[in-house]
């Protein structure tokens, strides 16, 4: 059973989503036979890598809130945040371009290590406040992971996975993805937004008991049945279709 992830690293809602996920696939009964893929989506193509204002002045011109108020939203945040372990300083947050980030993700992924290459540009941008548009900063968070420095460095000097980002954003279109975090399970069922374990966990439930082969009761060789060669009555002469 697959699970397709679309997150951004600057989404605080993708690191919640992703902690309250993961939490559902803990009890899920299932969950060895679960892969989770995480796939590339930029909030803001357009964003710049350096210039750009801060979180709370991003979110009140954004939003046409005050400044204030964009305080104590991410201030709510950062309380739900806590709640599930994560420690977030979005205060400190560097907004940047992402489309690096992403390729590094790729590029982990060749390399059997896109999970641990997800999980730690999420902490990295929300709990380090660290630059991920940088790309001597993603080369040492590679390396952090377990990467070879040098050739992650390498594959993002040269320009690499840029396509495997398109790819992924042009599939999120194709779904209708507007917005992230936004999971699809098995290509059928899709969660949107980071909701309460519980939902995950249904959805999980009941993807899998779909591909499930139906249970067969009774005796079949008591019971009438036709096939390609023809139909059996039970105690009686086969019949030609």
């Amino acid at each position: 059973m697959k699970v397709e992830i679309w997150s951004d690293y600057v989404c605080p809602f993708c690191y919640l989503g992703k902690r309250r996920f993961e939490a559902a696939l803990r009890q899920f009964e299932h969950r060895d036979s679960v892969e989770v893929v995480y796939r590339s989506f930029e909030l803001d193509p357009h964003a710049r890598r350096d210039g750009n204002p801060g979180v709370h002045e991003m979110l009140a011109a954004k939003y046409g809130m005050s400044r204030e108020q964009a305080v104590a939203n991410t201030d709510n945040l950062t309380r739900q945040a806590k709640a599930l372990g994560l420690e977030y300083h979005i205060e400190r947050a560097i907004l940047t371009n992402t489309f690096d980030a992403h390729r590094l993700t790729h590029y982990a992924a060749t390399q059997g290590k896109r999970s641990e290459m997800t999980e730690r540009l999420l902490k990295a941008h929300f709990t380090d406040s660290l630059h991920l548009g940088r790309v001597e900063t993603l080369a040492d968070l590679a390396a952090e992971v377990g990467l070879d420095r040098a050739a992650a460095l390498r594959a993002l000097q040269e320009g690499r996975f840029a396509d495997e980002v398109r790819e992924d954003e042009r599939e999120a279109a194709r779904l209708g993805v507007r917005g992230v975090p936004f999971y699809v399970v098995n290509r059928k069922y899709a969660v949107s937004g980071a909701q309460p374990s519980e939902v995950f966990l249904r959805a999980l439930r009941q993807a899998w008991e779909d591909e499930r082969p139906p249970v067969v009761l009774g005796d079949a060789a008591e019971g009438a049945a036709c096939t390609d060669d023809g139909c059996a009555v039970p105690g009686k002469a086969e019949l030609a279709p």
